[in-house]
C-alpha cells in the first residue's frame, strides 16, 4: 500500500489515496471469496431490505429515493420529520481516534455500528 497525494496541504492524510498492485491469483481469490460472501448475504437474509451500501443494484440513488419516499409518506400523514446529516468524514483522521482504537483493536475488541 502506497499513499499518493491527490491535492492541498501534503501533512493531511485526507489528502492521500491508497495504492496498491494486488497479484493476479490474489484478485481471483477476491472474486471468489465476494461470490460466497455475496451469495451468503442474499440467500440468509443477513441485511435488511434498508441495507444499500455493498449490495448489488443499490446505490446512493435508491437509497435516496429510498429516503425521499419515507419522508415523503410521513409528511402525507401530516407527521412531523426531523433529518439530522452528520459530517464523518473526518472522524478518523485524528491522532485521538487511533491512539485508542488501535491498542482495543489488537485485544480483540471490535465495535458494531
Amino acid at each position: 500500500m502506497t499513499p499518493i497525494h491527490k491535492k492541498g496541504w501534503k501533512k493531511d492524510p485526507g489528502n492521500y489515496r491508497p495504492a496498491s498492485l494486488t497479484s493476479v491469483s490474489g484478485k481471483v481469490m477476491e472474486q471468489i471469496i465476494l461470490s460466497a460472501i455475496t451469495w451468503h448475504v442474499q440467500n440468509n437474509q443477513v441485511t435488511r431490505p434498508s441495507q444499500h451500501r455493498f449490495m448489488k443494484g443499490r446505490s446512493c440513488l435508491t437509497n435516496l429515493i429510498s429516503f425521499y419516499d419515507t419522508v415523503t409518506h410521513l409528511v402525507d400523514e401530516g407527521k412531523a420529520v426531523d433529518v439530522v446529516y452528520p459530517d464523518f468524514s473526518k472522524a478518523f483522521d485524528t491522532a485521538f481516534f487511533w491512539r485508542n482504537w488501535l491498542p482495543m483493536a489488537r485485544t480483540g475488541i471490535f465495535f458494531a455500528g
